[in-house]
Protein backbone atom coordinates (compact mmCIF):
# COMPACT_ATOMS: atom_id res chain seq x y z
CA UNK A 1 0.00 0.00 0.00
CA UNK A 2 1.46 3.37 -0.43
CA UNK A 3 1.01 6.33 2.07
CA UNK A 4 -1.60 8.42 -0.51
CA UNK A 5 -3.93 4.98 -0.08
CA UNK A 6 -3.92 4.75 3.77
CA UNK A 7 -7.30 5.68 5.20
CA UNK A 8 -7.34 8.55 7.91
CA UNK A 9 -5.98 8.10 11.13
CA UNK A 10 -4.52 4.60 10.49
CA UNK A 11 -1.25 3.95 11.34
CA UNK A 12 0.66 2.27 9.60
CA UNK A 13 4.72 1.61 8.93
CA UNK A 14 6.98 3.07 6.63
CA UNK A 15 8.39 0.14 4.18
CA UNK A 16 10.69 2.59 1.89
CA UNK A 17 10.69 5.44 -0.18
CA UNK A 18 10.80 4.37 -3.77
CA UNK A 19 12.65 6.78 -6.38
CA UNK A 20 10.95 7.43 -9.80
CA UNK A 21 14.16 8.02 -11.21
CA UNK A 22 17.62 7.98 -10.74
CA UNK A 23 18.74 11.10 -8.19
CA UNK A 24 15.23 11.55 -7.33
CA UNK A 25 15.32 14.53 -5.14
CA UNK A 26 11.90 14.43 -3.60
CA UNK A 27 12.57 10.71 -2.37
CA UNK A 28 15.68 11.51 -0.92
CA UNK A 29 14.27 14.92 0.48
CA UNK A 30 11.56 12.27 2.12
CA UNK A 31 13.95 10.26 3.46
CA UNK A 32 15.75 13.23 5.08
CA UNK A 33 13.03 14.53 6.62
CA UNK A 34 12.38 10.90 8.43
CA UNK A 35 10.17 8.63 6.47
CA UNK A 36 12.36 5.59 6.79
CA UNK A 37 12.16 2.37 7.01
CA UNK A 38 10.37 1.24 10.41
CA UNK A 39 9.00 4.30 11.32
CA UNK A 40 5.21 4.93 12.29
CA UNK A 41 3.11 7.32 9.84
CA UNK A 42 -0.28 8.28 9.80
CA UNK A 43 -2.63 10.44 7.80
CA UNK A 44 -4.16 13.22 10.12
CA UNK A 45 -6.45 14.92 7.66
CA UNK A 46 -7.09 15.48 3.66
CA UNK A 47 -7.25 19.16 2.16
CA UNK A 48 -10.79 19.30 0.74
CA UNK A 49 -10.13 19.49 -3.09
CA UNK A 50 -9.08 16.20 -4.64
CA UNK A 51 -7.73 15.22 -1.15
CA UNK A 52 -4.91 17.43 -1.77
CA UNK A 53 -2.34 18.36 0.33
CA UNK A 54 -2.46 15.29 3.15
CA UNK A 55 -1.29 16.38 6.30
CA UNK A 56 0.82 13.44 7.25
CA UNK A 57 2.33 12.73 10.78
CA UNK A 58 5.73 10.48 11.01
CA UNK A 59 6.92 10.58 14.51
CA UNK A 60 5.96 13.11 16.18
CA UNK A 61 6.59 15.54 12.86
CA UNK A 62 3.51 16.67 10.97
CA UNK A 63 3.94 17.43 6.99
CA UNK A 64 1.70 18.45 4.27
CA UNK A 65 2.12 16.18 0.97
CA UNK A 66 0.65 16.48 -2.28
CA UNK A 67 -0.68 12.64 -3.79
CA UNK A 68 2.25 12.79 -5.79
CA UNK A 69 4.55 12.48 -3.06
CA UNK A 70 2.74 10.82 -1.07
CA UNK A 71 2.63 8.46 -3.67
CA UNK A 72 6.57 7.08 -2.85
CA UNK A 73 6.31 6.05 0.06
CA UNK A 74 5.63 2.64 0.33
CA UNK A 75 3.58 0.95 4.26
CA UNK A 76 3.13 -2.20 5.40
CA UNK A 77 0.37 -2.68 8.13
CA UNK A 78 0.78 -1.97 11.59
CA UNK A 79 0.97 0.73 14.07
CA UNK A 80 1.35 1.31 17.57
CA UNK A 81 3.00 -1.99 19.28
CA UNK A 82 2.88 -3.98 15.50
Amino acid sequence: MKLNQLARRTPAIVEAVEDLAPNDAIARRLRELGFVAGEQVEVVAAGPFGAEPLLVQVGFTRFALRQVEAARVRLRAGGAGA
